[in-house]
């Protein structure tokens, strides 16, 4: 099979296609064919070894990243956290899905999604996708949708509270917005000027364009902060939040707990069109040093996703 592999750590370049052995599923595991994957942050930040630190902090944060993940390239060299595909086997002791069966996945800190083919236990984040849904649109919500409903929870989110979503144009700031309209939140997006026009089509109702106005600087008060690309400090946040106002941090708040339940709850979002997922661009596998090139820039609206070649890839949701 066909597979995007990273030799060591470094620019995008680095990423190669290469063949690999298609692997072969245990009795509690299936086999997907994988169809699409998103570029997330997590592959970009391992890729390079980037941190969001300088200093001290951040040679420190790049250490424990080599102890975690390998000591000169990763010890899981396919990487990829999340898919959209279709079953093609299962192992004699599934129950939960068949062959043919649509899904999507959060493959996590086994990675491997950047290839034709991977294994996955049947009971660990994967579900059946939207219906309808092309692959290349399914494959961005475990990412995005997901992680937006994990941080907006931890956050213990409410009726009627004021939330401000920092980074609202990205892959988990787009889902975060229309999620947490979906609780009945009063939204203030955080974006630059060219993405303002989509925060607010999303449901936010306020934007603020922080290349001209600094959100703590407008005298709200919020019941949570979501930092959604991990780029501001509780420090900076702490005088805009209410006494029981709580920030959370995609980089500061602790790695995403994904249920196979959240995966159910996203689907019948979408499916009852109160989650849509937002795509920058699609670009094929062979093309995945240009799409972690262009995601590694910071501008994208919602998500880059790669998708994977298949000669008999026909299906579209």
């Amino acid at each position: 099979m066909k597979a995007i592999v990273c030799t060591r750590y470094g620019p995008p370049e680095l990423l190669q296609l290469k063949e690999a052995e298609k692997p072969r599923p245990k009795d509690n595991e299936v086999l997907v064919k994988i169809y699409a994957v998103p570029v997330t942050a997590m592959d970009i930040r391992i890729r390079g070894l980037n941190v969001p630190m300088s200093g001290i902090a951040g040679r420190i944060a790049r250490i424990a990243m080599r102890l975690k993940f390998g000591l000169l390239k990763p010890k899981k060299p396919i990487l990829g956290g999340y898919l959209a595909g279709e079953i093609e086997t299962t192992g004699k002791a599934v129950k939960r899905f068949k062959k043919g069966d649509r899904v999507y996945a959060r493959t996590g800190l086994r990675f491997g999604a950047y290839a034709g083919y991977t294994c996955l236990p049947e009971n660990e984040g994967i579900a059946l996708k939207p219906s309808g849904l092309p692959f290349e649109e399914a494959a961005a919500i475990p990412n995005g949708g997901a992680n937006a409903l994990y941080f907006l929870r931890k956050g213990d989110i409410r009726n009627g509270h004021k939330v401000l979503i920092y980074g609202a144009s990205g892959a988990i700031g787009t889902s975060a917005v229309q999620i947490a309209r979906y609780f009945g939140a009063e939204v203030t997006g955080v974006c630059s000027t060219a993405n303002c026009a989509l925060v607010k089509s999303l449901g936010a109702e306020r934007v603020i364009d922080y290349t001209i106005e600094d959100f703590t600087q407008i005298g709200a008060i919020f019941d949570i902060i979501f930092d959604a690309v991990g780029k501001i400090s509780y420090e900076k946040c702490r005088k805009c939040l209410g006494v029981n106002g709580k920030y959370v941090s995609v980089f500061a708040s602790g790695l995403s707990e994904i249920r196979t339940e959240d995966l159910v709850f996203l689907k019948e979002l979408v499916d009852a069109g109160k989650l849509k997922p937002v795509i920058d661009r699609c670009c094929p596998l062979e093309q995945i040093s240009e799409a972690h090139r262009y995601a590694e820039k910071g501008h994208k609206k919602g998500n880059v996703v790669i998708t994977v070649g298949h000669n008999d890839n026909t299906l579209k949701g």
